[in-house]
């Protein structure tokens, strides 16, 4: 086979490869918290609290938070613990070689993964919020938990003193493309021992901390969707002027 046809085979088999990637759990809708401040202060102190242990976001400064209404003297207080400087990249201390021994994989830097778990099933906000909220206890796995949107997970469920304890319930039923065949689905979590805090609570702990890993994607979205705004009302203008300077400039020869 040429050139020509074998990328004539690749790409026709691409829409097959990326609906059998996006199969699976279905993505529940993030909350927007890119306007809400309070709220994405809340998901900064939980990424640093909960996150910056085993994952790097290495794109990312301390001072950076100042965009958040947060002053240099809170982020020293409320988000520095082992003495780095305000403006010192956002990394951990775990060696990666000790990471991959205890997980099997070395964590991913969280700068961007927002941005990078995007997909036409949801956002990446999107998965990330489903994805913190479908954790379960299986002992089968190396770490004791498990995870409905990327099964046999290696990261273990970080969160879970405030989410609780819960496993899942699965029920048989007949496989749609096979009616021989038995499939397990999944119906439902069921709390084994409770957590700090209700699932309200935990949902919108979750939410300011998907909302802050989307801020910290792009800390100059909004300035540049505010610039976007100034600069589609200049370019309006502009071709209104030049078509009439136009105009005025031929109406002569016409």
């Amino acid at each position: 086979m040429n050139f020509p046809k074998k990328l004539l085979a690749i790409l026709a088999l691409l829409p097959a490869l990326a609906m059998a990637n996006e199969a699976g759990h279905p993505l529940d809708k993030a909350p927007d918290r890119s306007t809400n401040m309070a709220a994405l202060q809340h998901g900064a102190k939980l990424f640093v609290n909960y996150c910056l242990n085993c994952h790097n976001a290495s794109s990312m400064r301390y001072n950076r938070l100042k965009d958040l209404g947060l002053t240099e003297d809170q982020i020293k207080s409320n988000l520095l613990f082992t003495g780095e400087k305000v403006g010192e990249m956002m990394t951990t201390s775990m060696n990666a070689k000790d990471a991959k021994a205890w997980f099997g994989a070395v964590p991913p830097d969280l700068s961007v993964i927002s941005r990078a778990k995007a997909s036409s099933a949801g956002t990446g906000g999107d998965y990330l919020y489903t994805y913190l909220r479908t954790f379960y206890k299986d002992d089968a796995r190396p770490t004791g938990w498990n995870n409905l949107v990327l099964p046999n997970v290696a990261m273990p469920h970080a969160l879970w003193e405030l989410q609780g304890v819960r496993t899942v319930k699965m029920v048989e039923e007949k496989d749609p493309h096979d009616e021989g065949k038995m499939v397990h689905k999944f119906a439902g979590f069921e709390q084994v021992a409770p957590g700090k805090l209700s699932t309200l609570e935990y949902d919108t702990a979750v939410a300011d901390l998907v909302g802050y890993m989307e801020w910290m994607a792009e800390p100059a979205q909004g300035t540049r969707k505010r610039l976007g705004v100034w600069v589609l009302l200049f370019m309006s203008c502009f071709v209104l002027l030049a078509w009439r300077l136009n105009a005025s400039y031929w109406k002569e020869v016409k």
